[in-house]
């Protein structure tokens, strides 16, 4: 799997942007609407590791083409992608604007599918092959500006006639020139004084006649919304979007024109001064790298995710390669899972030295996945006590995220209290499967009541310890069964300081927010 872009090429291609602006206009990364399919995957982990390979082969093939498919996996945790950038972006607008989609797709997750839609370009994954649907019913929708109303020198009225007017003018455009010019149509019309702008595509795996289907509905749907200054369809097969002004990118869309040497040449010139200032870029940042490194163990998040991130975290001592975790935990085997929570699982993972470790794989890294992975790691690698788990390292240099635990053999106290951690309320077959077939519960008749005082009272130390004696004040807010280990003696650790926060001392922890796994919750009248 491709790591994800760092931000050296986003510095680099932002550096060419400024100095040779022929080259690009603008990425348009605005969303425009996102949508979630409303099921859960089958298997949350199993969606994880189809969703990256999948996303990364998308990523390539819309990088190189402006339009890709993919699909990893088989069965229903199959993983299909599609991404498109509209006819009118340059390759490097369309290689930012679905960088930006890559970031936030994910936050559909775990749902089976979702739709993303930027003014510039649109991504889509889902669990069966959709690449030829022109119009879903469920998701496909309109948005009408929220700007207001057309107010410009002419009648209302007539502004709404120049809407119609292009809308018919982009859709039969991009209608005609799909497949084989990609479906896309930009243009304007003029009913008087008022003028409309409007702009037209549909994705390249649709044929002509589904593309039609997709651009008329799609016409009609925000044609009504005039005489507002803007609107946009978003729908399965194609985007449109109408405006009072001109949104698209002109040069990437016109022709050539008398002044196609001139061109050539400020082309030319900005690609030597934006070649020359990356080198000088790279250079710089090898140089800043070579010193952090001195001061550091894991690669910088800054690299993997942009400015704006936890300093103490980007800093941070802890030291582990990505490639060498892969290859300890037999390249994530499942026969090596030790469990698995709401935003990653547990691999039981054996280093170089011979000691073993467990090894937590984040399913996605999106900027939410990632803050639940800095704050994990500032504030567990502040702590030490006897009753918490110890973090060992963190790796930050590959596509995954990964935090290195200290391995427990007896792994975790539901193993102890429910039938190989499965509550009967949740788990009813594997329950009567125990009950009725006398399964090994060995682990359950372990534990006798002054083990149980004894777990007790050493969560309880360890709560304690995190609310009142430690440097810095953490409440866990997921205490439950799963997050508490058990070592060799049967002592108590507390892990997955996921979702903790760090309160001031003058600061309350009590609080009617919901934190925490909602299913437990529910379960248990919380």
């Amino acid at each position: 799997m491709a790591p994800p872009q760092p931000r050296l090429g986003l510095l680099a291609l932002a550096i060419l942007l400024a100095l040779c602006p022929a080259a690009s206009a603008d990425p348009r990364t605005s969303v425009a609407g996102q949508t979630c399919a409303p099921g859960t995957a089958v298997s949350g982990s199993t969606l994880a590791d189809n969703f990256v390979p999948a996303m990364d082969e998308l990523n390539t093939n819309v990088s190189a083409h402006g339009f890709g498919t993919s699909a990893v996996g088989s069965g229903p945790n199959t993983v299909f992608g599609l991404g498109q950038c509209l006819r009118d972006l340059s390759s490097v607008d369309c290689k930012l604007c679905f960088a930006e989609v890559r970031s936030l797709l994910p936050k559909c997750y775990p749902r089976v599918g979702g739709r993303l839609y930027l003014d510039g370009c649109f991504g889509r994954y889902g669990n069966y092959s959709f690449f030829g649907e022109a119009l879903d019913a469920a998701t496909d929708a309109r948005v009408c500006g929220t700007e207001g109303n057309y107010t410009g020198p002419a009648d209302p009225r007539a502004f709404e006639d120049a809407v119609r007017a292009v809308l018919a003018n982009v859709t039969a455009a991009a209608a005609a020139e799909a497949p084989g010019s990609q479906g896309f149509g930009a243009g304007s019309a003029a009913v008087g004084a008022a003028t409309a702008f409007a702009i037209a595509q549909c994705w390249e795996s649709l044929n002509a006649t589904a593309c039609a289907q997709c651009l008329r509905a799609a016409s009609d749907a925000v044609a009504p919304c005039a005489p507002a200054t803007e609107a946009r369809a978003l729908f399965a097969g194609c985007y449109l979007r109408y405006s009072t002004r001109q949104f698209w990118n002109v040069n990437a869309t016109a022709g050539s024109d008398s002044s196609g040497h001139s061109g050539i040449l400020w082309i030319l010139l900005g690609s030597f001064l934006g070649a020359f200032a990356i080198v000088l870029v790279i250079a710089f940042l090898a140089w800043k790298k070579r010193i952090l490194s001195r001061r550091k163990g894991c690669n910088s998040f800054i690299d993997m995710y942009g400015d704006g991130l936890s300093v103490r975290i980007a800093q941070s001592s802890l030291s582990f390669k990505y490639e060498e975790l892969r290859k300890t935990t037999n390249y994530f085997d499942p026969s090596n899972k030790l469990g698995q929570g709401s935003y990653g699982a547990v691999y039981k993972a054996v280093l170089p030295d011979g000691k073993e470790v467990a090894v937590k794989r984040l399913f996605l890294n999106t900027r939410q996945w990632a803050d639940q992975f800095f704050n994990e790691v500032d504030l567990i690698s502040q702590v030490r006590h006897k009753n918490l788990v110890k973090l060992l390292g963190c790796s930050m240099n590959g596509p995954e995220s990964l935090l290195v635990y200290e391995y427990y053999f007896n792994k975790s106290l539901d193993l102890f209290l429910f039938a190989y951690g499965c509550q009967p309320a949740t788990c009813l077959l594997s329950y009567l499967w125990v009950r009725m077939f006398k399964k090994n519960t060995s682990r359950r008749r372990n534990l006798t009541w002054d083990l149980r005082v004894d777990i007790i009272q050493g969560i309880a130390e360890g709560l304690s310890y995190l609310h009142g004696e430690s440097e810095i004040r953490i409440i866990h807010r997921d205490i439950k069964a799963s997050n508490i280990l058990l070592d060799d003696k049967l002592k108590p650790k507390i892990t997955d300081f996921g979702l903790a926060r760090a309160f001031g001392e003058e600061v309350t922890h009590l609080t009617t927010g919901v934190a925490g796994t909602f299913v437990l919750q529910r379960l248990h009248g919380s």
